[in-house]
């Protein structure tokens, strides 16, 4: 059977993937993701930039797995940003500033994009590959500053992109959203299940047996 690697630390992706049906191995990727940025130019928008970090974190990743891995599995790398006035927002640096975001943005909308970049390896070699990106507007409450202290103080904006979740305390916060809410959490199931079809894979081939 084909194995599905993860090539991210995030637990929402994580999660995405296994109630769907699919319990992948989890392999992180060590690239520099300022230098990845850098080389891409001033001009680059919000989903050249996740394209090329999604892509460049499954190729890593696809690299470094053991050959009896390589032998027949998948790579899913993915990466989101939040947009936010033309601005490109990742993981906040810190509790003061991921306060300040959310100051910023109660009330208004954002657009999150999640690049996918999937990689089949077949007998040790890379052997198809597929990437795009997806775009969900994120429409954002009006907590109190009572309540943004306590949000930032329980640790969860600090380690997400856009300083938010939707499957987690900061789900309170969010009004709607416009899209996929697969998306929001890290991962596309339906563009995913698209870019698996493209490198010849089905969805239903990889999920695990019932029961």
């Amino acid at each position: 059977m084909t194995r599905v690697v993860l090539g991210s630390a995030s637990a929402g992706r994580l999660s995405v993937l296994r109630q769907a049906g699919i319990d992948p191995l989890v392999a992180v990727s060590g690239i520099d993701e300022d230098a990845v940025i850098a080389a891409l130019g001033p001009g680059a928008g919000p989903d050249d930039v996740v394209l090329a970090l999604a892509t460049a974190k499954a190729t890593e990743v696809a690299r470094e797995l053991p050959a009896e891995v390589r032998a027949d599995c998948v790579v899913i790398g993915c990466d989101s940003m939040l947009a936010v006035d033309g601005r490109l927002c990742g993981k906040p640096g810190s509790a003061p500033e991921a306060l300040t975001r959310w100051r910023a943005m109660r009330g208004t909308a954002g657009r999150l994009h999640t690049g996918h970049a999937v990689i089949r390896l077949q007998d040790g070699e890379a052997t198809r590959r597929a990437s795009a990106s997806r775009c969900t507007t994120v429409h954002f409450g009006s907590p109190s500053d009572d309540d943004l202290a306590a949000y930032v103080a329980s640790g969860e904006p600090l380690h997400v992109a856009g300083g938010f979740t939707l499957d987690g305390r900061g789900g309170w916060f969010i009004d709607r959203i416009d899209g996929d809410p697969s998306n929001v959490i890290g991962l596309s199931l339906p563009l995913t299940r698209e870019l698996l079809a493209e490198v010849g894979l089905s969805v239903t081939e990889l999920w695990e047996p019932a029961g």
